[in-house]
């Protein structure tokens, strides 16, 4: 029976040919009721139907066409009373704080988009999202985050905050049989790279690299072989299928057989725009990221530096 039926976000977003973070901007705006099942939120059948007919009417929020923005899932939900906080990226501190933001904040529901650096800004800008972490290095500079996001988000009011530092590397097979200890390194020929998929900070971070000591992406095989996380960029090295990929250490301590080559310290940064509706929350989460019982939680995961965790970085009043 139709009531018994329930869907995942994924399937809606097949079913309905949009993408999953359009799912969830229809969820944000009450057009889907959605509930939670463990990690994983759901929409009955139902209620999916319900919006189709009201589609046809001409009397919900158009959804957007696909869009190139990959592997979002939901890790907090509850009923659609509540406001949703969508928070997009991938690492895990950003669970945390979703955790937090879950027990402190009774009028509002964090939802978890797992997208890269890049598409994070790009659906903020959008108006998709509402707090995105990002890591982009601008070579030229040498400044993370502050000049993407001044391009993209200009005429907006925002606040940058830092959530966590964290070392930036090389993946390479234990015992390091390439010798690669340095982005000038990877001038040897015959290399197979592990590559991360694009507006990713780690695809960025190595463009950026290649371009800064002259070197072609096409003398690197498999460049355009794309995995969607560093536990997949640092399994293709363990495996002996690439010899060596961008990340971060944390990923490399959690698969065998792989070494991690320290070459940058990068700023994990949060964005979240100045709204008369979002003070209130952004006043939370700066609570959180200073909180004692927050840097409990990140202290132990290797490579994180905590020393600049909840500073502003920068901030920009609009026009």
């Amino acid at each position: 029976m139709t009531a018994d039926i329930s869907y995942t976000t994924e399937e809606i977003s097949k079913l309905l040919k949009i993408s999953k973070l359009t799912v969830y901007d229809l969820i944000k705006k009450g057009e889907l009721p959605a509930y939670r099942v463990g990690k994983q939120m759901r929409v009955d059948a139902a209620d999916l139907d319900a919006y189709k007919m009201r589609a046809k009417s001409g009397k919900v929020y158009a959804a957007m066409p696909e869009a190139p923005i990959q592997q979002v899932q939901a890790q907090s939900a509850t009923p659609s009373s509540k406001a949703a906080i969508v928070i997009t990226g991938q690492d895990v501190s950003l669970d945390i704080l979703s955790k937090h933001l879950e027990r402190q904040i009774s009028t509002h529901r964090p939802l978890r988009s797992y997208v890269g650096s890049l598409d994070s800004l790009i659906s903020m800008y959008k108006g998709e999202s509402d707090i995105v972490s990002t890591h982009l290095l601008d070579g030229d500079t040498g400044e993370y985050n502050v000049p993407y996001i001044k391009r993209l988000l200009t005429g907006n009011s925002y606040v940058v905050v830092n959530l966590v530092l964290r070392m930036a590397g090389l993946y390479v097979a234990t015992g390091n049989p390439k010798q690669l200890l340095g982005w000038e390194d990877l001038k040897q020929p015959g290399l197979r790279v592990a590559n991360r998929e694009k507006g990713s900070g780690a695809r960025v971070l190595l463009d950026e690299q290649l371009r800064l000591h002259g070197i072609s992406p096409r003398q690197l095989s498999g460049y355009e072989q794309e995995e969607s996380n560093h536990l997949g960029v640092a399994g293709k090295v363990a495996s002996g299928e690439a010899d060596f990929g961008v990340g971060i250490e944390r990923a490399a301590s959690m698969v065998g057989g792989v070494a991690f080559i320290p070459l940058i310290q990068e700023r994990y940064d949060l964005v979240m725009l100045r709204k008369p509706e979002h003070a209130q929350w952004i006043e939370s989460v700066m609570a959180i990221l200073k909180s004692e019982a927050f840097h409990r939680e990140l202290r132990p995961i290797l490579g994180y530096d905590l020393s600049q965790t909840g500073h502003i970085v920068f901030e920009n009043e609009g026009i």
